[in-house]
């Protein structure tokens, strides 16, 4: 099996002030990417995980990145480093998804410690990727920095999200 990955952000922005004897105008035109051939090294990655999943009322779940998860073709996902992360809420959600600060064995590359978090509002995406010239990525480390935690951040309904996690095992 080979894994092929190209991510891409485009951004495209343009402010007007007029003025009274002309105008002034600022345009932006930028792409974010990352292209990954299969491997595991610098530039590549060989395993990935994604699916889409809801979190019932004031809950939360772990998914261990190291040896639980299945592939799309359902085989068993471990990932030693993240090249890509996108967790994306669903627009009909009425709470947040809060991404990270498993209780144990949290990833803390992400987010700087184990403890932090960030918040994906109803109808947001949160993206985190690596250049292509990255060969580390973000650590995984099986049995003590493995868990990324996923929760609803409040009561009432049920939450909805997509993840993506495109990685390298080694």
């Amino acid at each position: 099996m080979a894994l092929t990955t190209v991510a891409a952000l485009n951004v495209s922005a343009s402010i007007v002030n007029a003025l009274n004897l002309g105008g002034n105008t600022a345009n932006l035109a930028s792409t974010f990417g990352l292209s990954l051939t299969d491997g595991t090294s610098t530039g590549q990655a060989n395993t990935a995980f994604w699916d889409h999943r809801t979190i019932t009322a004031s809950s939360n779940e772990d998914l261990d990145l190291a040896g639980v998860l299945s592939s799309p073709l359902n085989q068993t996902v471990t990932l030693a480093r993240i090249k890509l992360l996108v967790v994306s809420a669903d627009a009909s959600n009425a709470n947040n998804v809060v991404v990270g600060a498993a209780a144990s064995n949290a990833l803390a590359g992400l987010f700087g410690a184990t403890t932090h978090t960030a918040i994906v509002r109803p109808g947001c995406t949160l993206c985190w990727m690596t250049g292509s010239a990255d060969a580390t990525g973000y650590a995984v480390t099986a049995g003590t920095g493995d868990l990324l935690r996923i929760a609803n951040s409040g009561a009432g309904t049920s939450v909805s999200y997509s993840i993506v996690v495109i990685g390298a095992n080694a």
